[in-house]
């Protein structure tokens, strides 16, 4: 897969469970979190968006667990983005470092609210022209 974007994180200790790996529910926060630096590093926070009346909302979300994380992991979280018509799926990957190891991937699909109206997401794909594919 081609990606766009990365960036690694650790694992902290508050997103461990009882048995001592990464909770579920926290990848959706590792793919939240890349998916902000993403759009800030391409150029529009979501805060900006926001004031520009556009909200992308995030409309589904698929993850497939591959095997799990550990306190004390450092982790690579890479993604990619394509158009659907209206939806803009962000396809993402974490690996474990420094091996390099699969832990998950997922998509997540997202739709655009402009001026709290559902749309078409034009003008999110003006400012992402650069790197969907």
């Amino acid at each position: 897969m081609a990606y766009i974007f990365e960036t690694v994180f650790p694992v902290r200790d508050y997103e461990v469970d009882s048995q001592g790996i990464v909770n579920n529910a926290i990848y959706l926060h590792y793919f939240e979190h890349t998916r902000h630096l993403f759009c800030q590093e391409a150029g529009t926070s979501f805060r900006e968006m926001q004031q520009k009346g556009l909200d992308p909302v995030l409309r589904k979300v698929e993850i497939e667990y591959l095997t799990p994380l550990t306190l004390g992991d450092e982790i690579l979280s890479r993604l990619k983005l394509t158009r659907q018509g209206p939806r803009f799926v962000f396809h993402q990957e974490i690996f474990r470092l420094p091996e390099l190891t699969p832990v998950c991937r997922g998509e997540c699909t997202i739709v655009c609210l402009e001026n709290k109206r559902l749309s078409r997401g034009d003008i999110l794909a003006e400012a992402f022209a650069d790197v969907i594919s």
